[in-house]
């Protein structure tokens, strides 16, 4: 293999089509010129050969797939970089504490070390996981430009395609979860801010964010951005009024999450009777339900909710992994598909899902619905690799450019070795991708163009000095995680009345095993 940035041709590979033969993709040739796929044929490199000894086009890079199985790049529609050195830090536990232990602004600004080696560490695990795009959620507390452009930095040095947007929202995070304010010492509950600790004026705080994005917007080629209200409870009405017009104005995709678990449902049913107790119905009317609007979680969704999204054409994206990680239950996936509703999938935070590996996450979509009372014969594997790859790219905004494998679309592709065990014998590769492969078998990453994953390694990263550097840094940051978690530990029979309180409140959905009323 030689090295060319502008021309790469990929020779034999089996290239999986989602409107082919998902079983069995038939062979083709791939010619990349640039950041993008010219060219996608059966007979290609044979008429490129003429063509070049004839003196046509030299070809810098040819690449031997015909070991190999060629889908376009994985998109993780849903994650969170800054949390990725919590990996491994905590048990299954219900969402509301794992707020408490996790997330930034309980923890004391970083440094631009740690900012920049944790951004790295979450586009290498993801690259070398098959993944060539990332929506990033981030939250930095607090909202700083330096930070920004340090993060921005890292994912262009990693060489991974970049979906950045800045976490945020007007209202206290204690305000808008259930019982906090009614069962917690006073003196402590301006620290429970979870996700977001500023209530500062909604026009104030969406100009902030605008600022931030006219100066960094189109400084990385494969770096977008879009806007990212934490979730509908936490942002005021004028917060989403401001943010739709800037998205209209902007044409940028809007992130939130939604009905994540039980807790944020009931807020839904207790403080949003306007709207009548749903968090759709609050987004719609001001302005944020539609095509460019990519809904996170969707756990706890009602039927009516459902439909409203699928003829807002909104997308919904899903983190089965990280959702039975903090318990949160089962979302109604074979609902969300029989609707019609673009689906993405997401890996979420590092320290709820300990991993970014869309494998995982394609597995959980197309096996939990079996066991949640969903009468559906979908999704099936063919689903989740859509759903991993195109949904995603629709879910950020990049539908028509990224998550199949056409010319004109950008040259993102992940190839995987099929000589490993979970391809052997390749009888259908939607299926084994889904159900038997785990990550082991990607053997080359494309992104924009460039070959960032060769032999299984990242070729933009020392993954060798990145980790003697990580565990340099975490020296302090291992303190300041035992002390938040002290603190939360503190807490737990606060917050061991809050969940038994929200549990005892009655719900019309269900989202765990067992029976479901719906299906009454």
């Amino acid at each position: 293999m030689s090295d060319n940035a502008d021309t790469i041709l990929i020779t034999g590979g089996r290239v999986y089509d989602h409107d082919g033969d998902t079983d069995r993709p038939a062979r083709a040739d791939i010619l990349i010129v640039g950041d993008r796929i010219e060219a996608v044929a059966a007979d290609l490199a044979g008429r490129l050969a003429a063509e070049g000894a004839e003196g046509g086009r030299p070809i810098g890079t040819i690449i031997d797939a015909r070991d190999r199985l060629v889908l376009p790049g994985l998109v993780n529609a849903h994650y969170h970089s800054h949390d990725t050195l919590l990996k491994g830090c905590f048990e299954t536990i219900p969402r509301e504490t794992w707020l408490l232990n996790a997330l930034p602004p309980n923890y004391s600004r970083r440094s631009p070390a740690e900012l920049r080696a944790r951004t790295l560490l979450g586009a290498v695990e993801c690259l070398r996981a098959g993944i060539t795009t990332v929506q990033d959620m981030v939250t930095l507390a607090p909202m700083d430009a330096a930070d920004v452009d340090v993060v921005l930095s890292a994912y262009a040095e990693a060489g991974i395609r970049c979906v950045f947007s800045l976490q945020t929202g007007d209202v206290h995070g204690a305000k808008v979860t259930p019982f906090w304010e009614e069962l917690f010492p006073a003196h402590v509950v301006g620290g429970l801010s979870g996700v977001v600790a500023t209530e500062a004026a909604a026009e104030a705080l969406a100009g902030e964010i605008m600022a931030l994005h006219a100066r960094f917007a189109g400084r990385h080629r494969a770096i977008t951005w879009g806007l990212a209200p934490s979730s509908p409870e936490r942002s005021s009405p004028a917060f989403l009024r401001a943010l739709a017009r800037l998205s209209a104005e902007a044409g940028l995709p809007v992130f939130t999450h939604i009905y994540e678990s039980r807790a944020t449902t009931l807020i839904a049913r207790q403080k949003f009777a306007d709207w009548g107790g749903s968090l759709v119905g609050y987004l719609d009317a001001h302005g944020l339900l539609g095509p460019r609007t990519s809904l996170a979680h969707g756990v706890w969704m009602q039927p009516s909710e459902i439909r409203r999204i699928a003829e807002a054409g909104a997308s919904v994206v899903l983190n089965p992994v990280g959702n039975l990680k903090t318990r949160s239950g089962i979302a109604p996936i074979g609902r969300y598909v029989d609707a019609g509703i673009n689906l993405g999938l997401g890996c979420d935070n590092n320290s709820c899902s300990d991993a970014q590996n869309l494998f995982q996450a394609m597995k959980a979509f197309a096996g939990l619905p079996a066991v949640s009372n969903v009468v559906s014969d979908r999704p099936i594997a063919r689903d989740a690799v859509m759903a991993a790859t195109e949904g995603g790219a629709r879910a950020l905004g990049l539908g028509g450019s990224v998550g199949r494998i056409r010319p004109g679309y950008k040259a993102d592709l992940t190839l995987l070795d099929i000589n490993d065990p979970a391809l052997v014998p390749l009888n259908s590769a939607a299926r084994q991708v889904v159900f038997s492969e785990c990550g082991r078998s990607v053997d080359t990453v494309i992104v924009d163009g460039r070959v960032v994953v060769r032999d299984g390694a990242v070729t933009t990263v020392d993954t060798v000095a990145l980790r003697h550097e990580i565990e340099a840094l975490m020296d302090s940051l291992r303190t300041e995680i035992a002390a938040v978690s002290a603190r939360t530990e503190a807490l737990r029979p606060h917050l061991a009345e809050a969940h038994r309180r929200t549990w005892a409140a009655p719900l019309e959905v269900h989202s765990y095993v067992g029976r479901d009323p719906m299906d009454a």
